[in-house]
């Protein structure tokens, strides 16, 4: 099965062309392709993301991502009737210049063979997940390929669940379920648990601000460059190194509720308080940072290994821009190794923990295998999908 998969959620515009084979029991994916263009630089202005800007700037890279996703791959120019192309102007008329840009691309370089095209429309930033979504309806126009509606988690997940087989090769095999999915990025802190294959149930999530969100602000209140939370990661594992304590004490919310459920107001308002009319020197920042990043891995590792017992996993995933975090990663693994140690820890590799479209290619497989396609017609942007819908 080859698949197009396609993600524009946030501020990543990013597409993958990933050759699959095999079943849930075992399957390998070849890719392809891979393109990826980040807007750090458009928003960084801003503070954060800015959604017009990200639904203006994917529409202008995706035709260029599309280019250097299929590069070197055989295609054969096109010619769309015009009855093709005016539904293609139709379905992309919100997104200035794109047909336009896609028809000169056809005709000039063609398209790969596409048995699939997988999309993520959800969850996410809603005018962008849009600009994505309305691609992969004029890609099927023009090749006749079925949709996959993909949910931007479960790709994280299944992206976790991969091991590396090589550089382009991924293969995801010997899941022992119910597997356990911490997943944290800027907008999700969540634990769910997959008993059967690609079925999900919430065992915990945040109260308040997602764990990325967390770091984000709090890099904010500290004065450090966007985006935030890899510069608060950088700060505390610099000071870490010196191996002395931080002389900093932050709460950690919720740490003892007897659920699986997250707060990170509370930690994120208690350095607010501690930077508040002052100059706070660099050294502080990292003592802060350390502290910060600290009560943060404390708290994520808690809360999952009381989910790991009241849900008896035998895989423990994370997934997310923030399993990318150093200091997580190293307290996860340390933890399900002496206390765990017949649980099977999967992480993905860096280059997969933030948003890209090789996840969305693997979640799309599977759900084209179990015959679950979009219909264009219907298919919509949800900026709130939850896991399992």
């Amino acid at each position: 099965m080859k698949i197009l998969a396609i993600e524009t959620s946030c501020d990543e515009t990013a597409i993958a062309f990933v050759e699959a084979v095999g079943d849930e029991h075992a399957a390998t994916f070849s890719i392809l392709g891979n393109g990826l263009v980040s807007q750090i630089e458009v928003h960084k202005p801003y503070g954060g993301v800015f959604p017009a800007l990200a639904k203006r700037e994917h529409a202008r890279n995706l035709v260029p991502v599309l280019a250097e996703a299929c590069n070197g791959m055989v295609s054969v120019p096109m010619s769309p009737s015009g009855d093709c192309k005016e539904q293609v102007q139709e379905v992309l008329a919100r997104e200035e210049g794109l047909a336009d840009a896609l028809f000169e691309y056809i005709e000039t370089r063609g398209l790969p063979a596409i048995d699939v095209i997988s999309v993520t429309s959800g969850p996410g930033l809603e005018p962008a997940l849009w600009v994505g979504v309305n691609f992969a309806k004029a890609l099927s126009l023009l090749s006749g390929a079925p949709i996959v509606s993909a949910h931007h988690m479960e790709g994280h997940i299944l992206s976790a669940l991969a091991k590396n087989r090589g550089e382009k090769e991924l293969v995801i095999e010997q899941v022992e379920l119910p597997v356990l999915a911490l997943l944290i990025s800027g907008g999700h802190t969540e634990l769910q648990c997959m008993r059967t294959w690609l079925s999900y149930e919430r065992i915990g999530k945040t109260r308040d601000d997602a764990v990325g969100e967390a770091f984000d602000k709090v890099a904010r209140i500290l004065g450090l460059p966007y985006p935030g939370g890899p510069e608060v990661s950088r700060l505390a594992e610099e000071r870490r190194t010196t191996g002395t304590p931080t002389e900093v004490s932050l709460p950690r919310p919720m740490l003892d509720s007897g659920t699986c459920d997250f707060s990170f107001a509370g930690l994120k308002t208690a350095v607010l308080y501690l930077a508040k009319d002052r100059d706070v020197s660099d050294e502080e920042k990292a003592r802060i940072a350390e502290e910060f990043e600290n009560a943060v891995a404390e708290g994520l590792v808690k809360k999952t290994l009381r989910a790991l017992e009241d849900t008896d996993a035998q895989t423990v995933v994370l997934g997310g821009g923030v399993s990318a975090n150093t200091h997580i990663r190293r307290v996860f693994t340390q933890k399900i190794q002496e206390q765990y140690p017949g649980v099977s820890l999967r992480i993905p590799s860096p280059s997969l923990t933030t948003d890209n479209a090789v996840m969305i290619a693997l979640a799309g497989f599977y759900r084209a295998a179990k015959k679950e396609f979009a219909d264009p017609t219907t298919l919509t942007a949800i900026g709130t999908r939850p896991l399992g819908e």
